[in-house]
């Protein structure tokens, strides 16, 4: 499976990453093997993470950095049981990727019910693309009432490599049933670094093998292909511009 995009990558602006833009645009062009990175810090609950304005400013940014075609994203945070994202919708709308998902410190660590119930909203919300690491044991859901949602709602999951080799250690089991089920109910899953330095953005093995080891056609991927991944990015009615390449 080749992947043409990494859609979950952290700059120092996250407070607990090591890379800034310019460094990981550079690494990536080295590599040559991806077309496209987002740029997805953590939303302004996150202890050490930036101000709103931040996100605001990302159109300092240039559409390409060495090459790389560069989205403004956010990883934000779920922070209630209404699926509240930690950003305000003037800034969200302007986004190229609104990633979400459940984080310590920034939402209580609830039953599998209060869990599956801040995702599940969140899906529904209309203001998400990509809900990440949903395997996470940190956070117990209901995962096949997430997939359904996922399907439903046309949100992506996301099969986090990290979660299966250095953080959220436990996640496997659960990505491998999340995947499971994804493959029956047909609902788009997207592969995504995690990266916190810039060495990694990209490193998907992890990831790849057990989708692999399932049988995921290349298709139901979204970051295998530009026009795919466009063409989701760009269904969400909530952003005031459209996503090119």
């Amino acid at each position: 499976m080749k992947f043409i995009a990494d859609l979950h990558v952290h700059t120092v602006a996250s407070g607990h990453a090591y890379s800034t833009v310019l460094e990981i645009a550079q690494a990536t062009a080295a590599k040559n093997e991806l077309k496209m990175i987002a740029l997805t810090d953590h939303g302004t609950k996150m202890p050490g993470g930036p101000h709103s304005y931040h996100f605001a400013n990302l159109v300092a940014i240039p559409e390409r950095v060495s090459g790389i075609r560069i989205l403004k994203g956010i990883e934000a945070n779920l922070i209630d049981l209404k699926g509240t994202l930690d950003l305000e919708k003037q800034y969200l709308e302007r986004l190229d990727v609104v990633a979400a998902g459940l984080h310590a410190f920034c939402c209580p660590v609830g039953s599998s019910k209060d869990n599956t119930t801040m995702i599940v909203n969140a899906i529904k919300s209309g203001s998400v693309d990509i809900i990440v690491h949903p395997g996470n044991p940190e956070f117990l859901i209901d995962e096949a009432a997430v997939v359904e949602a996922a399907t439903k709602f046309d949100v992506a999951l996301e099969i986090n490599n990290c979660s299966l080799t250095a953080a959220r250690l436990g996640s496997e089991a659960h990505c491998h049933h999340i995947i499971q089920l994804a493959k029956v109910a047909k609902t788009k899953l997207i592969v995504g670094s995690d990266s916190h330095f810039a060495e990694t953005v990209g490193d998907f093995g992890a990831a790849a093998e057990i989708l692999s080891d399932h049988g995921i056609p290349e298709e139901q991927v979204l970051n295998t292909s530009i026009e795919r991944l466009l063409s989701h990015l760009n269904r969400r009615k909530n952003r005031n511009h459209l996503v090119t390449f």
